[in-house]
């Protein structure tokens, strides 16, 4: 194994039996491994629910070439008609069949996309393509077409899932020689899950001095609206942003989340559906911006404004 620092690398699975995925998802990915076939796939679900993961692993198990190729990084319409090109085109090594991954796809830009919709049919017989993203509605209609949509959406198995997972968690802890708190392990587990990245990462922040106990149960435990919640009504730019600053670790969609669940309570009636109209846009665009803080402040803000409180 690479001496990788990150855990999320050093222990990714390197099988599809390994991935914590629900039955129904693993049971088709086994079958594509089993058949030794890779079909093009667009496999979509939000962070670190294990989309890339399963692509490397399926491709490692079957044993086929590919590369891989970061949607945020190199996303234009050039990095198609040359690097993929000349990567798809080309005979594999081993003589088998050869794999794009595409990852984050959702960030290739239109004209990227598009170039990709004839060459997919064009080295059909060659190489395979596996998209994976966030927002599945961002992927032109011609490439849904051309490829098989997985989900990754846990359904009802999420409690099985986060268990699973949570075994995992155990192993790596135990491997690295980390004491631990079962109990506050699996509340990190819970605040965060599915977004297994998400968890490897914090728990690798949190056990640099080599014990995870219940003295980091503060920085795991549940969004407090209660400080914000005065903010607002009080029209507290000030103290809002104090607050933001604070709680800028948190993800983003749990924020949200929590505003939605929380301060309809506090709100009169006739605000209510103003303050969903103002969470769902700025929810929608977290995922797009440069700087979170801002579109955080931007919709307290406009919350601040427009609704009145009791």
């Amino acid at each position: 194994m690479l001496n990788h620092v990150l855990w999320v690398e050093k222990y990714r699975p390197h099988k599809i039996e390994e991935c914590i995925l629900n039955d129904t998802l693993k049971k088709t990915f086994q079958e594509f491994v089993n058949k030794k076939e890779v079909p093009n796939l667009l496999l979509a679900g939000t962070a670190g629910v294990g989309k890339t993961t399963v692509a490397r692993a399926m491709c490692e198990e079957i044993g086929c070439d590919y590369i891989m190729i970061n949607g945020s990084d190199d996303r234009g319409i050039s990095t198609i008609q040359n690097q993929v090109k000349n990567y798809a085109t080309s005979m594999s090594l081993s003589g088998g069949r050869k794999v794009v991954i595409l990852d984050e796809a959702d960030n290739l830009t239109a004209d990227a996309q598009k170039a990709l919709r004839g060459m997919m049919e064009e080295v059909s017989l060659n190489c395979s393509f596996i998209f994976t993203c966030n927002f599945k509605n961002k992927i032109l209609d011609a490439i849904h077409s051309r490829c098989t949509v997985v989900d990754f959406r846990p359904n009802g198995s999420k409690v099985k899932m986060a268990a699973a997972f949570f075994k995992r968690v155990e192993y790596i802890l135990k491997e690295e020689n980390i004491e631990y708190d079962k109990e506050v392990v699996a509340g990190l587990i819970t605040k965060h899950f599915p977004d297994n990245r998400r968890i490897l990462n914090e728990l690798q922040r949190y056990s640099a001095g080599g014990v995870i106990d219940k003295g980091i149960l503060s920085a795991v435990s549940d969004i407090q609206l209660g400080e914000l919640t005065k903010a607002l009504q009080n029209k507290d730019f000030t103290s809002a942003r104090k607050w933001v600053i604070n709680n800028l670790d948190n993800d983003a969609a749990r924020i949200f989340r929590s505003l939605y669940d929380t301060l309809y309570e506090h709100l009169k009636p006739n605000s209510v559906p103003q303050l969903v109209l103002i969470l769902a846009k700025y929810q929608y665009q977290s995922a797009f911006v440069a700087d979170h803080e801002i579109n955080l402040m931007a919709c307290l803000t406009e919350i601040m404004v427009e609704c009145e409180f009791k």
